[in-house]
């Protein structure tokens, strides 16, 4: 990453969100490490300032993401199907990845994030081991991949090393899933501490942590559930896939008498320092169990758009005292602006109103939203907090005329002008700093799949 021994420049932007709004001539300076040191407003720029003539935002926060999903875009669109269908060719792009081919792969992914504007990233990984199940000789080799990956694309990787021990309630894991298994949910809790000190020791903690995720309830037994909530150290931030199709619903009551919700509060697990994913069919009383916990929800608009998943509750689940965040999960879009805007234009396909989040909440969701997801400050432009910024032109065919403030409902990745992560510029017009072209990267990194 970037050399720490030497202050990074300071940025002035014309006009840049602060707090709970715009304002303008904005001065940021920080710390040899990135970490902000003063944000004065209504200043002038010092002589060697960058200059940021657009609108400037914190970095964006990407709550949930699988990496290697991204081999699916454009591909499974034939033939209708359902998310079910999906998941059988997601099996098949799973097994074929190896640790080198996974790198490339994420690499491209990553610098596709950076450069729409996306500066910390929750990886929720299971591809653990080969795809018969049998463990690499170096046993974090797809782990190492994906945070050599994110260092070179420099976005700031929380990796979530997932538990993923059954494929259904009393179903054994099948073929396609093997690699994903750990046998029990002691062994994973195991390998995933010893991961965690690994990675310690070879990455910045400021770019590379572990955290922990349980695949879903279809895939973690229920008394391993209690295990986890009793022996992972409770600082870690812990996700889970929770409540995303009406089977999944289904299958929990027949088998355990409670929804997802229900199962995850009877076992201990609903506190800020869980994140449940989608979040999509709930009931009225898992809406309030989420929110009174202060439970983060991690919502993926685009992705539950394109897998049929439906609309969750978002604006229910807010008002009931949960945190919102965004992921990109699948990645059929990699773009924090759209995102963003499809959150509010879901609630409003529900509802039949607009306006259902202001600008400033549609701002925590893309940002700051996303700090507990991740486990590390961010998402807002105030001393103390990561030099992580974006800057979106407000004069392109999409945004010209628009408020300063309410961007993420014109702009689009094509309108990010520069990306700043730790006080370095990363990406500037779409184009990655020291990747270069992310279509060209991404393309390469598919075609050696092949």
């Amino acid at each position: 990453m970037s050399d720490a021994s030497a202050s990074p420049p300071a940025f002035w932007a014309a006009r840049a969100w602060v707090g709970d709004g715009i304002v303008d001539r904005v001065r940021v300076t920080a710390a040899p490490d990135g970490t902000i040191t003063s944000v004065v407003t209504g200043v002038d720029a010092a002589t060697d300032d960058i200059r940021l003539s657009g609108v400037v935002y914190p970095g964006a926060v990407n709550a949930h993401s699988h990496a290697f999903h991204r081999l699916l875009r454009g591909r499974t669109h034939d033939g209708g199907g359902s998310f079910w269908t999906w998941r059988e060719l997601m099996y098949r792009e799973a097994g074929r990845l190896e640790p080198e081919s996974y790198e490339r792969v994420a690499t491209a992914v990553y610098a596709e994030m950076v450069a729409s504007g996306f500066t910390s990233v929750a990886e929720f990984h299971y591809a653990h081991h080969r795809p018969d199940g049998a463990r690499y000789a170096e046993p974090h080799a797809m782990e190492r991949a994906l945070a050599r990956a994110a260092v070179a694309a420099g976005i700031r990787l929380t990796l979530l090393d997932t538990c993923y021990l059954a494929g259904g309630f009393g179903v054994e894991l099948s073929p396609e899933q093997a690699r994903f298994g750990d046998g029990s949910v002691g062994s994973w809790l195991e390998r995933s501490s010893r991961l965690r000190e690994s990675m310690a020791d070879e990455f910045d903690p400021r770019f590379v942590t572990v955290a922990a995720a349980l695949h879903s309830v279809r895939a973690v037994p229920v008394a391993a559930l209690s295990v986890v909530a009793s022996e992972l150290d409770p600082t870690i931030p812990l996700h889970m896939h929770v409540s995303e199709q009406p089977a999944e619903n289904e299958d929990c009551v027949r088998a355990t008498g409670l929804t997802p919700v229900g199962l995850l509060q009877r076992a201990g697990l609903l506190s800020p320092r869980f994140s449940a994913v989608h979040a999509t069919h709930l009931s009225d009383d898992d809406v309030e169990l989420l929110g009174a916990s202060g439970t983060t929800v991690v919502m993926c608009p685009t992705t539950e758009a394109d897998l049929g998943d439906g609309i969750g509750p978002a604006r229910a689940l807010r008002d009931a005292g949960a945190v919102i965040a965004l992921g990109t999960d699948q990645h059929a879009v990699v773009d924090p602006l759209l995102e963003t805007r499809a959150l509010e234009h879901g609630e409003r396909l529900g509802s039949g109103r607009r306006g259902r989040f202001s600008p400033g909440e549609l701002m925590q969701a893309m940002t700051s939203g996303g700090s507990a997801s991740v486990g590390r400050q961010t998402g807002s432009l105030a001393a103390g907090q990561p030099l992580d910024l974006i800057e979106v032109d407000p004069r392109s065919a999409r945004t010209a005329g628009s408020d300063p403030g309410q961007l993420m409902l014109t702009g689009t990745a094509s309108d990010v002008a520069t990306v700043v992560v730790a006080g370095r510029v990363v990406a500037r017009d779409g184009r990655h700093a020291t990747l270069g072209d992310t279509g060209s990267l991404l393309q390469r990194a598919m075609d050696e799949m092949s």
